[in-house]
Parts: structure tokens; C-alpha cells; sequence
């Protein structure tokens, strides 16, 4: 039997939902392990799934003109995780999905999404709650690029989201903070 505990603590931490409509909404989500380094979504696919991670993490990333890795959402234990642009626009995605560490998902399809918004009228409000979250964390990101010096940037990652620092390899903390590992490993050496 899946247990579904950290989503339905998610989830009403986000909304107020009766347990019967709370049973559906659950009753859409399936359970999904996958192992480190396997790629969810690839550039250039649909994204058609949200996962929900229940343990591990999850990064999205694009390939600069460069070549370069460029970290942009990285999801840990409680989180939600999809290439957005893509699930709302069914459009191809920009980014693709990596498991960073072995973990177990929930994930719901973006049909099944779609449809609870029509049947469960308070999953239109979680959907708004989340998009209003993306949007404002998004926000936050890129004014940080363009206003804290590297430095600055790590301090702040560690402030906010340490397990990104404590859990993660250089390689990715330095691609999500927009800095080389060179830059990120003299940081460190002062801190």
C-alpha cells in the first residue's frame, strides 16, 4: 500500500479540502521509484506528468548555447516537480527532468490534473497557490542574479535552502547559484 502522508500534509497545508475530495485527488496520484542520474523528461518532449517527491530530488536544467548546465529548480522531499512551460502549454519542453538522488515519486498526469480541476473545485485553488509560489520563487531568483555578487548568492542559497548545499555536488550547486566551481569552491574555502 503507497502512503500518501507527505502529500496529503502538502496539500492541506496549501488548501482547505474535505477528506472525501482529498481521497480522489490522492486516488489520481501513482507511486514511481526511480534511481540517481535517470532523466524523467528530456528537452524537446512533452511534459505531460507533475511529480511530487517523496524522497530524493529532482533538478530541472537546460543546456546554454555554451554547453553549459544550467541548474534551475531543484526539488527535495515534499516538493513538486515539473518542466511548467511545458505541462501548461503542451508545448515542447525547454528543460529537462534528472533524478539527482535515487527517489520515490508520486506523479499525477497533466490530463488527471486537468480533470480534478473540473471535479474538485478547491484543486483549482492549490493550482493557483502553486503557480503563485513559482512565479514569486522565480521572481526572487533572478533579482538575485542581478543584484547579489556570487558570494552574496551562496550565503543566501545556504540561508534558504542549505540541504541544496549539504546534499548536492558542487557541479550543481554552482550551475543553480550561476557561478563557475571555481568561484563556488574559493567561496567556500572562506566561509
Amino acid at each position: 500500500m503507497v502512503n500518501y502522508i507527505e502529500l496529503t500534509n502538502f496539500i492541506k497545508k496549501n488548501i482547505n479540502i474535505e477528506d472525501d475530495d482529498l481521497k480522489i485527488v490522492l486516488s489520481y496520484f501513482k507511486p514511481i521509484k526511480k534511481s540517481k542520474n535517470e532523466i524523467l523528461l528530456s528537452n524537446g518532449k512533452n511534459s505531460q506528468v507533475s511529480y511530487f517527491v517523496k524522497k530524493g530530488c529532482l533538478r530541472l536544467f537546460y543546456v546554454d548555447e555554451e554547453g553549459k548546465d544550467i541548474t534551475r529548480y531543484i526539488a527535495f522531499e515534499n516538493q513538486f516537480a515539473t518542466e511548467l512551460v511545458s505541462f501548461i502549454t503542451n508545448e515542447p519542453a525547454q528543460e529537462t527532468i534528472q533524478v539527482i538522488e535515487n527517489s520515490e515519486l508520486l506523479y499525477i498526469t497533466h490530463d488527471d490534473f486537468r480533470h480534478l480541476m473540473t471535479i474538485i473545485p478547491k484543486w483549482k485553488d492549490f493550482y493557483s497557490i502553486y503557480l503563485e509560489k513559482a512565479y514569486v520563487n522565480s521572481s526572487k531568483r533572478l533579482i538575485s542574479f542581478t543584484t547579489l555578487d556570487a558570494s552574496e548568492r551562496y550565503k543566501q542559497l545556504f540561508k534558504i535552502n542549505p540541504n541544496i548545499v549539504k546534499r548536492l555536488p558542487n557541479k550543481i550547486v554552482a550551475s543553480y547559484i550561476n557561478i563557475s566551481q571555481e568561484t563556488l569552491s574559493r567561496i567556500k574555502s572562506k566561509i
